[in-house]
């Protein structure tokens, strides 16, 4: 079986999964070659950046720069005709192009929809395509019933598959001296909507002097973010962009990863964290970073938005090195027995053999000469509110749920 996975390499959580996914499928011997297929000018853009030169070969970007809608979905299909795909993976309101292309794929096309974050307008995305597509996959509890009980999803057609981390080579235990430094670290995206990265500085002015953070990753909020930390001084750095090869080695010389997210998916960064013996500090978002996290047995949540508790949740690991080294000590193990590659790459290729054997009935293809954006895959009125409005309403949700 060879699938294309829609998407292009970019540092970020759906390219990983992509690298997984592939790279299991292929060491479990089932047969089914994974590649990448992307379009518009940032998909052809990493074919000229000599960053991604190792994954040029193993996927393609579709049609030219500048297409239009239209023509790019006709490119897609076009190479998936031409270069013989069987089935296609669809990350959901990853792009709005592909999202709505599985509505307008031929028959003969297996149609697998990843479902990978918990926003509205993610879900909405997700219906609009639902009939369109021969199974959805779940990255987390949280997505599964959500869709099945307040969006329609049948029970039969949705699947909760965790992402995998990868996963280093056991590392003698760490320990901590009640009088050392406590390290902290922020990985991922700087971005505040979603990540609640301009909380960092008022979390870490309520610790110690001897809690410093490191800031690693790159976004649309990091100048903001550098503002609101000048009064810390030396107490916090910035890195920027960091390779995914320099992730493991990051994490492990760093005691805390603090993640104060509004909303996630998944939060594969929690179990990179984990599998390198850098204690997750990170807010309860129900059925997503508690199925990641054990709460004080692995990590420690506190509710979104709650400075305080996220401040004391540090305190207490940074006041007492033997619970700080127990958790290091256990979240290795438990991601070896969770997220790994070999497991994540067997639950696929069971369902994707299902799906091969007996594939389920599906609305028909639209004629592509018909194109347009369904309702769901257009902003709403939600996506019209400001910005404090919309984090304010999140942070309600996730304490009440």
């Amino acid at each position: 079986m060879k699938l294309a996975f829609f998407g292009y390499p970019h540092l970020g959580g759906t390219f990983t999964v992509f690298r997984h996914l592939r790279d299991g499928l292929a060491a479990s011997g089932s047969g089914i070659a994974v590649e990448w297929l992307g379009i518009g000018p940032d998909a052809h853009a990493v074919l000229q950046d000599p960053d991604w030169r190792s994954e040029w070969s193993t996927g393609h970007a579709a049609g030219s720069l500048n297409d239009d809608e239209p023509v790019q979905a006709e490119a897609m299909i076009s190479h998936l005709v031409r270069e013989g795909f069987d089935g296609v993976v669809v990350n959901v309101h990853a792009d709005r192009v592909q999202t709505n292309l599985a509505r307008y794929l031929p028959r003969s096309i297996l149609r697998l929809m990843i479902v990978h974050n918990i926003t509205p307008a993610t879900y909405s995305a997700a219906v609009a395509i639902r009939d369109h597509v021969h199974a959805t996959v779940c990255v987390s509890d949280r997505i599964r019933d959500d869709l099945m009980e307040r969006h329609g999803f049948r029970p039969s057609a949705i699947h909760r598959i965790h992402n995998a981390v990868e996963l280093p080579p056991p590392a003698p235990a760490r320990r901590r001296a009640a009088s050392q430094p406590l390290n902290l670290l922020s990985l991922g995206r700087v971005e505040d909507q979603a990540k609640g990265v301009l909380w960092l500085p008022e979390i870490l002015a309520r610790l110690p002097d001897d809690v410093s953070l490191t800031v690693a990753g790159d976004g649309p909020d990091l100048e903001r973010l550098r503002r609101a930390s000048t009064s810390l001084g030396q107490r916090i750095r910035f890195l920027g962009r960091v390779s995914p090869t320099d992730v493991p080695a990051l994490m492990a010389s760093h005691d805390v990863l603090i993640a104060p997210s509004r909303f996630e998916g998944f939060m594969i960064t929690l179990a990179e964290a984990m599998a390198a013996g850098c204690v997750p500090v990170a807010s309860r978002i129900g059925g997503v970073t508690d199925t990641v996290v054990e709460d004080g047995v692995t990590g420690l949540l506190f509710p979104v938005g709650d400075i305080a508790a996220a401040a004391e949740a540090i305190r207490r690991l940074r006041g007492d090195p033997v619970l700080w080294q127990v958790m290091s000590r256990d979240g290795p193990s438990a991601m070896r027995a969770r997220f790994s590659i070999d497991r994540m790459a067997r639950d696929y290729e069971a369902l994707l053999a299902c799906l091969d054997r007996e594939p389920p009935s599906i609305a028909a293809p639209l004629a592509l000469d018909k194109w347009r954006m369904p309702r769901g895959l257009r902003g709403g009125l939600r996506s019209h509110l400001p910005t404090p409005i919309k984090n304010w309403l999140r942070g309600i949700r996730e304490r009440a749920a």
